[in-house]
This record gives structure tokens, C-alpha cells and sequence, in this order.
């Protein structure tokens, strides 16, 4: 059911779809806080009373670059000037890269626009823009490793509640701050990576985890109980946690 980057769809299963167990649904994980952090326009539903079944995983995603920007570092990231493709719209991509330019006074440039991930790589191939954020990582080991394996893309954040344990070495974004309120805030808005696949599925299933593995695919169920108290926590904040969390997520010039 597409339409408004899931909204529809959320809207659907609150609103419309019958209460029998028999309506499953699947959607952008950043959509259900949406309405929290100031973006309510179009949102008919309350997150905190799904009856949430489960994430298929907690992934993190990262900013990566293309070898030539030469942004290998953190350090880099807030040194160096550097251009990020975004798709605009609330997606991640947009979401993470206003974030960290806001709250980290990076000197980076946003070019939204792009139609999705496959392009905003081939615009970091043909050096349109230098990175991205934003990326899921179990996305860019399925669809993209070539660039990884190739040594053509350099990895300086990750950007989670917790780390990767196959990128121990990379700086994650909730390290970065030790300011109270602004962890706060982080929290808020990286806890989508926590919900990373909203999904029903047959995560114990033997055959399931192994096509997963074939297919470079993260398995890390998180329970709907699990997902359920998160968002609770999360929709619990307080009032200045929130404010600043909206601000940062804004998209600006």
C-alpha cells in the first residue's frame, strides 16, 4: 500500500484494517514518530497502541563516502566540507544528515531530491554529491558490498543505539555527545534503528535464517513487547528532550 512513505499504510492498519489478527503490516520505521516530533499532518493513529508483533532486526545505519571526498574520519566529518544526497520527505537519508549538521555544526551541504538509495549512490559514483546518511548497513552489505569490498567507500558513522559489532571500530552517533539533554534527543530519534524492520515473520524458523545469512541479511528479533515499551518510553519524553529532538529533525536550508 504505497503512499506518503507508509503513512497510508499506517493509517490503514489503525484506522481501517479489522482487529482479528488477520491484517499484518510492514512500513518505514521512522513513520511512527512522526506525529511526536512535530510532523503530525496526515497521521490518524497512535503508536504506543499497536499491538506490535516484533522487529526482524536492530540494525544501525551509517554515512558513508565515496574514496575521492576523502572523508575517512570523524574528525573529518567535521572538518572538511563535504555534499550529502538526500531523497527529502522525512526519509532517513534526509532525517540523520540534518541531525548531525544541526546538532554537530558540520559543515556539510544537503542536495535532496533524489528519488532513493540506488540514487544517491550512483550520484556518489558520479561525484554529484560526496556521501550519504542514513544508510542501513545490513542494506548496503546485501545490495552494495562491491563498494565495500572495492575499498571505494570509506565508513567514518554509525549511526545507532548501539554499535555493529562488525564496525567495533567506527564512532557511533550516541558517543558523540555526553550533554544530557542532547543524548536525550539523540536517543529519541535514532530509536527508529532499534524498530528497524516493523514485521511479522518466522524469525526462529531454521530455513528462514539460513536464506537470511545466504542473502547478507541481519536476523536480531526484538519482541513486541520490547518494541511496545520502547515506544512508550519514547512518546514519554519530556517536553524539552522533544523540542529540541523536533528541531533537529526539521529540514532547513
Amino acid at each position: 500500500m504505497p503512499g506518503a512513505g507508509s503513512l497510508k499504510a499506517v493509517n490503514y492498519l489503525f484506522n481501517v484494517a479489522p482487529r482479528d489478527g488477520t491484517v499484518i503490516g510492514a512500513f518505514a520505521p521512522g513513520t511512527v514518530l512522526e506525529p511526536l516530533l512535530g510532523r503530525s499532518e496526515g497521521a490518524q493513529f497512535d503508536a504506543p497502541s499497536f499491538t506490535w508483533l516484533g522487529s526482524i532486526s536492530r540494525e544501525v545505519s551509517v554515512c558513508a563516502f565515496i574514496k575521492s571526498a576523502g572523508i575517512r574520519t570523524w574528525d573529518d566529518m567535521r572538518s572538511k566540507r563535504y555534499v550529502i544526497g538526500a531523497s527529502g520527505g522525512g526519509a532517513e537519508s534526509d532525517v540523520f544528515a540534518n541531525v548531525l549538521r544541526k546538532l554537530f555544526r558540520l559543515p556539510l551541504r544537503i542536495v535532496t531530491g533524489y528519488p532513493g538509495g540506488t540514487e544517491i549512490i550512483l550520484a556518489m559514483e558520479r561525484h554529484e554529491v560526496d556521501g550519504r546518511c542514513g544508510w542501513s548497513w545490513t542494506s548496503l552489505l546485501s545490495r552494495s558490498k562491491a563498494l565495500l569490498d572495492g575499498k571505494q567507500i570509506d565508513i567514518p558513522l554509525q549511526i545507532g543505539l548501539e554499535k555493529d559489532k562488525a564496525l567495533a571500530d567506527v564512532p557511533l552517533i550516541m558517543d558523540l555527545t555526553a550533554e544530557p539533554l542532547e543524548k536525550a534527543a539523540l536517543k529519541l530519534i535514532v530509536s527508529r534503528q532499534s524498530i528497524a524492520r516493523p514485521f511479522a515473520a518466522t524469525m526462529a524458523d531454521q530455513a528462514f535464517r539460513e536464506e537470511a545469512k545466504n542473502l547478507s541479511l541481519d536476523v536480531d528479533p526484538l519482541s513486541g513487547a520490547d518494541v511496545e515499551a520502547l515506544l512508550k518510553e519514547i512518546y514519554a519524553s519530556p517536553a524539552a528532550v522533544v523540542k529540541l529532538a523536533s528541531e533537529l529533525v526539521r529540514e532547513t536550508p
